[in-house]
């Protein structure tokens, strides 16, 4: 059978699906993109330290190799939610996945530090598709039932972080960086080609067209939305800063490179159950209680891991994850809340937006603060930060009072 035939195959297979059948593909398929490209991105953090001794770099330096991926990640995100409106969605996230993939590919055959930079770039771009694409997707094949499924879409993406970063720390035990990444390459593209043949089309590029030019929401939503957007930005810049300085903090209390990368997992696996944990505190306690309970837990956390030895900072990992990843995860879900139903791709695409600016940005600022005052100071710096969320999380919750009643949870 041709290789036409066997697509068209898949493809009218998926069309012929029964709803609850194609929403749950559709939720699937995004997860699996979702813990592909978050693990991509968290994996930088354990090749940090071994590029920071070929290349001789600075923490600042180091910052900046990041931030052109997730720069690259950031930028892109609103053009690729435009361009979806003209190819299909899931057109869009295979060629974007295919695009990443050949990004780590090119950072693998890089001689050089100008390689490596210009291939991360190139990585971050394709990345750029997959969150407002994949969780368009997952909103628009469940409707108003949307809020479990994203739940569901955001953990996978903690799955990937878990798991990805410590098997590159494995595959550096046994080949050099370069050969790691080529097999991460490799990864990707056999999740492009399952998304390829097996995700249902995300939705009609006409009918996306049409919905893009429905006027925005007028009133409260907006202004709320603004708000959810700069808790978010908030939010995300003191876990950049500390996964940034965490695997040079371990180092200096004796971890090895496996062990950073056992650390680094703690982090994520703990930062995925946060996703349950803080959707239990906030049936319980509201979403104003369940944020600044989960930033100053993380505030704490932080300081925690500064004081400790070797042994009792691994333990806390796990619970610092929680906190860390938890309060995004409630974040995320209120994005619907806040737009109508026909600006979903752009709101997704705005706030992941200002959340991956911020991810891309925050490292470099306390990079440069880790250079002038020392990993140490700079860590703290993060801690200060995750404290700011509180009041403006303050203004955000009669915004949504509905969704802050522990009755309407």
């Amino acid at each position: 059978m041709s290789h036409f035939a066997v697509s068209t195959s898949f493809l009218s297979a998926s069309m012929d699906l029964p709803p609850k059948a194609h929403a749950r593909r559709t939720l699937a398929l995004a997860g699996i993109a979702h813990a592909l490209h978050d693990g991509l991105t968290d994996m930088i953090y354990v090749l940090l330290p071994i590029w920071q001794s070929q290349f001789a770099l600075s923490y600042g330096a180091l910052a900046v190799l990041r931030a052109l991926y997730v720069g690259a990640l950031a930028a892109l995100q609103v053009p690729s939610g435009h361009l979806s409106r003209h190819l299909n969605g899931r057109t869009v996230l295979v060629l974007g996945t295919f695009v990443c993939a050949g990004g780590y590919a090119l950072a693998g055959m890089s001689g050089g530090l100008v390689g490596l930079c210009v291939s991360l770039a190139l990585a971050g771009a394709g990345g750029s598709t997959q969150h407002p694409i994949a969780s368009a997707a997952v909103s628009r094949a469940y409707g108003k039932t949307a809020r479990g499924p994203l739940g569901t879409y955001n953990f996978a993406g903690d799955l990937g972080k878990a798991a990805l970063p410590p098997s590159v720390a494995l595959l550096l035990t046994v080949m050099n960086w370069r050969s790691a990444l080529w097999v991460v390459a490799g990864l990707a593209i056999v999740v492009a080609l399952l998304i390829r043949w097996l995700m249902p089309l995300v939705a009609d590029p006409q009918a996306a067209v049409e919905t893009a030019r429905a006027p925005a929401r007028e009133g409260s939503g907006r202004g709320g939305f603004s708000l959810l957007l700069a808790i978010g930005v908030l939010d995300t810049a003191p876990r950049m800063g500390f996964l940034l300085f965490l695997p040079f903090l371990l180092q200096a209390k004796g971890a090895s490179l496996t062990t950073v990368g056992l650390a680094l997992s703690l982090v994520f696996i703990g930062g995925a159950l946060g996703k349950a944990a803080c959707g239990w505190l906030g049936a319980r306690l509201g979403l104003l209680a369940t944020v600044i309970t989960t930033e100053v837990g993380t505030a704490g956390s932080i300081l925690a891991v500064l004081a400790l030895p070797l042994i009792p900072s691994l333990i806390i990992l796990p619970l610092l994850g929680v906190m860390l990843n938890g309060t995004s995860s409630v974040l995320y879900g209120t994005v619907p809340e806040l737009v109508p139903a026909t600006r979903i791709e752009r709101a997704f695409a705005l706030f992941y937006t200002g959340i991956l600016g911020s991810s891309a940005l925050a490292p470099v600022l306390y990079g440069r603060l880790g250079d002038a005052a020392g990993p140490i100071w700079a860590t703290g710096a993060a801690a200060v930060t995750a404290l700011a969320v509180v009041p403006l999380m303050l203004l955000l919750a009669p915004r949504l009072a509905s969704f802050s009643n522990p009755q309407n949870a």
